[in-house]
């Protein structure tokens, strides 16, 4: 089934400031500048429409202080996707016919503008209701890693399953060849969504596949939701604990912010 054609894109930016292994992240500095700052900078290099949903005074007076646009939420939300959604209706008051939302985490200041529009355009297709970015897991790489999701996609390039497990099991192959012998996919944690489409997945009861693997977008896919994959060749630098600063700083140096 077609969708209406896209005729906006809304990034949303979902910060916390209580987060459990590194409280006040957003706020934390990377080369003089806040995180948030960055992931905005970034965001907005490609969007006009740019917001920071957050539930913290001390986010939304960084933000309004550097210039930025922020909308309050709920301090309740389970995920930055429920937050990303509540703001999303906020800002477009419900009128969001046409209306991509790009959900861009706030602890990614390395996110490029290159992966932002690869993501816009999987909804050149009318069709597409949800869209994410892979990446080609590179020999070398863990590919076992469970923190890193990977993903298997059909010929159209919709996901067909998420798994911190790795996916395919190789059959006829030592764990070492997996790798060269098959294309592995990790999943890159960046979505779009249609405004419409973005309510629906997150009014939806949490789904055992979900529970199990604590990746909720298999909750979208229970619920016959299609998610178009698109390949990405750059990696994600998230920043999850204070430690990881430090590998941001030396990014600093490599990237054009």
């Amino acid at each position: 089934m077609k969708n209406t054609p896209v005729t906006r894109f809304t990034a949303i930016i979902p910060a916390r400031f209580a987060s459990t292994r590194f409280p006040g992240k957003p706020l934390a500095m990377i080369g003089g500048i806040t995180m948030i700052e960055r992931v905005f900078r970034q965001a907005s290099k490609v969007l006009d429409d740019v917001w920071v949903a957050t539930d913290d005074d001390r986010i939304r007076d960084t933000v309004t202080g550097f210039g930025g646009r922020v909308i309050m939420t709920s301090s309740s939300h389970r995920s930055g996707t429920d937050r990303c959604a509540e703001a999303a209706g906020k800002i477009t008051g419900g009128n969001d016919t046409g209306t991509v939302i790009i959900n861009i985490q706030g602890d990614e200041p390395f996110i490029r503008p290159e992966q932002i529009k690869a993501l816009m355009e999987c909804f050149t297709d009318n069709k597409v209701s949800i869209g994410t970015l892979i990446r080609r897991v590179t020999p070398g790489e863990d590919l076992f890693n469970p923190a890193q999701p990977k993903v298997v996609v059909s010929k159209n390039m919709d996901a067909i399953f998420f798994s911190r497990s790795v996916i395919p099991f190789f059959r006829d192959a030592d764990t070492g060849e997996w790798n060269s012998r098959h294309d592995y996919y990790k999943h890159i944690g960046l979505y779009g969504y249609r405004a419409s489409t973005l309510r629906e997945i997150t009014a939806l009861p949490q789904t055992p596949l979900e529970l199990a693997e604590s990746l909720e977008q298999l909750r979208w896919i229970e619920y016959g939701y299609a998610i178009r994959c698109a390949v990405t060749p750059w990696e994600s630098i998230g920043i999850d604990t204070p430690a990881d600063i430090e590998r941001a700083v030396k990014a600093l140096g490599e990237e054009t912010l």
